[in-house]
This record gives structure tokens, C-alpha cells and sequence, in this order.
């Protein structure tokens, strides 16, 4: 068994976040409800996580249980605001996550002090994600952008009550948010109907690779790093969409795009290799 280190848990949240990065090619295999997809896949992605973790240990304490609300709750938002606003607003608002891990970890994390690399960290990538996106984001106030900031703040709390239970097993409350989330969405399936045979090897795909896989990763990680590293290196994801639609769609990123890929890329490493040496 590989045993948990710094490294190890890097290494596992940057595959993780690569995996992750593969939601926008793989959804458009399927042509089917929003709701519906989240369910499904998230059933698929529960089987998968077995695979690896065998029988789920569900204690249903405080922590796991508010861990597996907030990461159902964040999907649940961030399928909404997608149609509601922009993708790029609602990718771009759901990364101010760092910024709220940063305040509530202060009294919910209290052995988890963040620092001044932390804030320039945080300040480096969310200029990156602007110049990334900066093509395709809207000023507009509107509903579905007031719902991708609360998908950020769900996404900070899934995170810090994930890190609260880094003695135990973490990956247990993304098991228990699958089960949630593909409750929640029975109707929408219903009223979906079968999919057709594409939109099935897609979503056996979203179930396997895109959330059970990085679901099991991302337990192991924030295991072994603290609550603001999680979000900071899972931010990769984001630089890695249009890689995967340059490989099959053959749209090469704009050099705003790639400008800003890389001062997100260079602000989280620079902040990883400056904490694993302790430098700051």
C-alpha cells in the first residue's frame, strides 16, 4: 500500500484535477437532462469508489455528513448556474473557493494558519482564471452568477469538513454525496428516459473517470495537505479544459488563455514548492 505523504497527496490532487478537467468533452457525449447526468453519474462514480475503498465506513458524524451535503450541494449549484450563466462565470465564481477556505478555516481549521503565500497565491490564480476567461465573461448580475459564488462557498466547506477528518477516511462523504446527490435526481432520470447509446458510453465514462476515480484521489489528498493547497492545486482543472477540447476538437486556446493557464499553473507551484520547503 502507498503510504501517505506530501508528495503522494500532490501528486494525487493534480490527477485528480486532470481527471476532473474532462467533464466538458464527456457531458457532451450526452444528450440528456442536467439533473439527470449528475445522478447518474454520480451512481456510476459510487460503484467505482467500492472498487477501491471497498465497504463504505459511514459513521455519520458531524464532519462526514457535513462534507457529503456540501459537495452534493456544490454539484447541484454549479449544474444550475451553468444554465443560467455563463460557463466560464460560473467556473471562474466557484474558484473564489481558496478565498472563503482562507476565512471559515480560521475558525473551523484552527491548527491551519494561512499565510502571506497563501494570499498571493490565491490573488496570482484568480488573476490567471480573469485573463483566461477574459473573452467570455459576463458583468451582468444575474441569479445564475449569485448561484456560482454559493457553489464556491459549498465547495470551501466540502473541502475544510473533508480536511477536519484527515485521521479518518475523508473519501467516505464523497460515497454518501453520490448516494444524495443520485437520490435527489430519481425524478429527473424518470422523466429523462434511457439515454441512447452514446449518451451511455458517456456517462459510464463521467461516472468512472470523472468523479469516482478523482473522488477517491481527492480523499487521499486532502488527507495529506492542508484545506487552502487542496483548492489551490485542484485548480488545474480549469487550464486543463481546453487542452482536452484542443486534443478532440481541435480548438487551439487563445494566447489570453494560455497567458493566463500559466500564471495559474506558476502561483500554485510556486506556492506548493515554497510550503514543502517551508519558505515564507
Amino acid at each position: 500500500m502507498i503510504r501517505k505523504t506530501t508528495g503522494t497527496s500532490v501528486a494525487s490532487l493534480i490527477l485528480c484535477a486532470f481527471l476532473w478537467s474532462s467533464s466538458g468533452i464527456l457531458i457532451k457525449l450526452v444528450d440528456w437532462d442536467p439533473f439527470a447526468i449528475s445522478g447518474v453519474r454520480s451512481i456510476i462514480g459510487f460503484i467505482t469508489m467500492l472498487f477501491f475503498l471497498r465497504r463504505p465506513h459511514f459513521t455519520f458524524s458531524a464532519d462526514q455528513l457535513l462534507a457529503a451535503l456540501f459537495y452534493s450541494l456544490t454539484m447541484i449549484l454549479f449544474v444550475i448556474a451553468n444554465k443560467l450563466t455563463s460557463s466560464a462565470n460560473a467556473v471562474l465564481l466557484q474558484y473564489t473557493e481558496p478565498v472563503y477556505i482562507i476565512l471559515f478555516g480560521r475558525f473551523l481549521l484552527a491548527d491551519e494558519r494561512s499565510t502571506w503565500i497563501d494570499w498571493f497565491a490565491v490573488i496570482g490564480v484568480f488573476a490567471g482564471m480573469v485573463l483566461f476567461f477574459l473573452d467570455e465573461l459576463s458583468l451582468d448580475a444575474n441569479t445564475g452568477n449569485i448561484l456560482a459564488i454559493l457553489s464556491g462557498v459549498s465547495f470551501a466547506l466540502t473541502t475544510i469538513f473533508m480536511r477536519r477528518q484527515k485521521n479518518g477516511r475523508p473519501a467516505d462523504s464523497f460515497m454518501l454525496s453520490h448516494l444524495l446527490t443520485f437520490a435527489v435526481s430519481i425524478p429527473f432520470i424518470v422523466r429523462a428516459g434511457p439515454p441512447d447509446l452514446r449518451g451511455s458510453v458517456g456517462l459510464v465514462l463521467l461516472g468512472v473517470l470523472q468523479i469516482g476515480i478523482p473522488s477517491f484521489l481527492y480523499g487521499w489528498g486532502v488527507a495529506g495537505v492542508t484545506a487552502v493547497s487542496t483548492a489551490l492545486i485542484t485548480m488545474i482543472e480549469p487550464v486543463m479544459n481546453p487542452v482536452w477540447v484542443a486534443l478532440f476538437v481541435h480548438e487551439l486556446p487563445t494566447p489570453r488563455a494560455i497567458a493566463g493557464g500559466v500564471v495559474i499553473l506558476l502561483s500554485v507551484a510556486a506556492r506548493t514548492v515554497l510550503k514543502m520547503r517551508k519558505i515564507y
